[in-house]
């Protein structure tokens, strides 16, 4: 549902579109619909989107936004980061109200993965 004035869709940057989907869908079991040779669009991952043919990159130590996943098993989510392909940029740390780590997909472009604290 499109909701008035709330966020409704982000779009990245991609070196090698096909590189950047072969990895969400082996991280995190995302779909894509390709929109010609150079867009290729998700949807259902919490915020809808799409990754463009570029030679740019996304990274928060640069002034980007910074898209933030959340999961109840911090170390298995940080597996399949790295068993698709994902560089940890960032091991997990402690931060007031949980603890989180930082990844840069194929294409360079970061997001990070988020839990509560362990208990």
């Amino acid at each position: 549902m499109n909701l008035h004035e709330k966020l409704n869709y982000v779009e990245y940057p991609s070196k090698n579109i096909a590189a950047t989907k072969q990895f969400f869908e082996a991280a995190f079991g995302w779909s894509f619909v390709d929109y010609g040779p150079d867009y290729a669009a998700f949807s259902n991952q919490g915020l809808d989107g799409g990754f463009y043919k570029s030679e740019l990159t996304s990274y928060s130590d640069k002034g980007a936004a910074l898209l933030v996943f959340y999961s109840q098993e911090l170390e298995s989510t940080e597996q399949k980061v790295r068993d698709a392909g994902g560089i940890i940029s960032k091991e997990i740390f402690s931060f007031p109200g949980g603890r989180r780590f930082h990844f840069l997909e194929p294409s360079g472009n970061e997001f990070a993965v988020w839990s509560e604290a362990a208990a």
